[in-house]
């Protein structure tokens, strides 16, 4: 929630505002440094037009799908990322999710909606789910905080118990596609208390990072199953390793800094 203006200067006097990750003096709360702001690496184009995967400068054209979605056609309707994966935004997640720091949520938000194209009728905004373990320890649930800011920045409604995940499952890393997709068979579903809301709606399912689409795809069947219509993905950090490496030092690859 944003603070009254006549608040600012008092809190700006007891608290100067700082870049939450390397500390250099801002001239107001809420944002990054230079320096931090031109590590992020945006998602940028052309892309695909199914998954906005970066498709590299060399690519002409609108339309055009990339090769991992001409062999995996996906279940969604498109995917709005904030930023690609990297040492900087690594920084913003883990201080966020692991670090506790709940008060960068509107900021993630922020450049999350930024992505998000005009959403044409009613949304449902539904988070990817925490089991209520880990949801305990680590006492919020990080997509449901972007949710919410997201909702109250395109005006759509926020549906936070949309999806359980009725089991506890393992880290997924270092586990092939299959392999994820076993161990997170029957882990997520959707809520029978509000299945009204879901059927036949649209949902944008958020996340704070998707890494390789098994978790999002488990969250998108049961979306499915519960009679949900077109579901699209936003998140603010996504593993696009290639769009990385292609870049290489000072080059551009589909994806720009700033």
């Amino acid at each position: 929630m944003a603070l009254p203006a006549a608040l600012t200067p008092l809190v700006d006097l007891v608290f100067p505002p700082r870049c939450p990750l390397c500390g250099e003096a801002l001239a107001e709360q809420g944002g990054l440094c230079v320096g931090c702001w031109s590590g992020l690496a945006i998602p940028g184009e052309p892309s695909c037009a199914k998954c906005q995967r970066p498709l590299g400068a060399a690519a002409e054209g609108g339309g055009m799908v990339c090769a991992v979605c001409m062999a995996h056609p996906p279940r969604h309707g498109g995917i709005y990322s904030a930023t690609l994966y990297n040492d900087t935004s690594r920084k913003l997640v883990l201080a966020f999710k692991h670090g506790r720091r709940i008060g960068l949520a509107p900021l993630l938000a922020r450049l999350v909606a930024t992505r998000i194209p005009p959403l044409e009728g009613d949304w449902l905004l539904v988070p990817v789910p925490l089991h209520r373990w880990r949801l305990w320890a680590r006492a919020f649930n990080q997509s449901a905080l972007l949710a919410r800011e997201i909702a109250r920045l395109t005006g759509q409604h926020l549906l936070v118990d949309g999806l359980v995940r009725s089991r506890r499952t393992p880290t997924l890393g270092g586990l092939g596609r299959a392999a994820r997709a076993r161990t997170l068979a029957g882990a997520i579903a959707a809520n029978p208390a509000r299945s009204r809301e879901l059927r036949g709606a649209r949902v944008l399912l958020v996340d704070d990072v998707l890494t390789s689409g098994a978790t999002s795809d488990a969250c998108i069947a049961a979306l499915r199953r519960a009679g949900a219509g077109e579901v699209r993905i936003a998140c603010f950090s996504r593993v696009l390793d290639e769009a990385l490496d292609d870049a290489g030092p000072g080059r551009d690859a589909g994806f720009h800094t700033g």
